[in-house]
Order: structure tokens, then sequence, then C-alpha cells
């Protein structure tokens, strides 16, 4: 059964939480590629942004939940913001790994969302690839490097929170 809310925020990782140069390694694991940055590290900024929305539900549409599975990638949250999350855009039961990431994110993010039938939502990527129109004022895009730490980037999420 999918999980649904009336306003929904869907989250990458990856150029949004932290900079994009995110590798993984068999041994090493999911690591952090570019000096002086650290995993999630703007996850406060996020944090604050949200604080005043609590009625804003998460799900979550990082490739990580595809390579290493919802658990862990929901994990990876602070409590905080673990505790808004209710899904992810890709469910191992029920799509195939490689098939769903040959789709482009908008796709998988239109998709989910109308699975879930919410009242408003948005979504937080670095990846504006092949978004369908319909989506794409609905979608923030963030720089890769800078993620939701630049300020144009805060104001747009301010606005979008305020619209939602």
């Amino acid at each position: 059964m999918t999980r649904t809310a009336e306003r929904i925020l869907f989250l990458d990782f990856d150029g949004v939480l932290h900079d994009e140069n995110v590798l993984f390694h068999p041994k090493r694991g999911i690591f952090m590629n570019t000096p002086g940055r650290v995993l999630f590290e703007w996850t406060p900024i996020l944090e604050e942004l949200l604080a005043p929305y609590p009625e804003v539900a998460i799900v979550l549409s990082t490739s990580w939940v595809r390579v290493r599975g919802f658990s862990f990638a929901r994990s990876r949250l602070s409590p905080m913001l673990q505790s808004r999350v209710i899904g992810a855009t890709f469910h191992s039961r029920y799509m195939h790994p490689v098939a769903f990431g040959h789709l482009p994110r908008g796709v998988q993010v239109s998709d989910d969302m109308l699975r879930r039938g919410p009242k408003s939502w948005f979504a937080l990527d670095d990846d504006d690839f092949g978004w369908p129109a319909w989506c794409r004022d609905n979608l923030i895009k963030t720089n890769g490097h800078m993620g939701i730490s630049e300020p144009k980037t805060q104001y747009a999420i301010q606005e979008m929170l305020k619209r939602l």
C-alpha cells in the first residue's frame, strides 16, 4: 500500500543535501569525493525551512534507495527529517532497479506523485533532464555543488512552501 499525504516534498540527496560528487564503492560504501565537503552537510538548512510546515511529508526520490535500500537511505537523514518520510519513488517489490534507473528523475517523481495523489507537492533535485512539462513548475532545481546552501534556492523553497 502506498502511503500518502496532502503535501509532499520529493527529496533527492546528491546535489541537494550535499555536493553532487558522491561515489559508491563495494568496500567503502557511499562516500563524498569532493575535498572539504561531507555527506548531508546541508540537512540543518532543510530542517529549518520545513519547521513551520509540519504537514509536509517527504518521499525519497534519491538513487540511494535503489542502490542501498529504503531503510538505509532514510536512516542517513536526521531524526526530524526521518519522521516526515512516508516512502520512496522506487519500490523494490514492484519495480526492476535497472529499468527504473533508466527513467528520467522527473518521470520517476511524476509517476509516484500520480500514485499518491497529494493535494500539492514539489521536488528538490539537481537533475532537471526529462521532467514532464506539466511538472516543471513543481521542481526547484539546485546547483549540484551548492545544493540548498545557496540563498536563492532557500528563498525558492520558502516561497514554494508558502504556496503548498
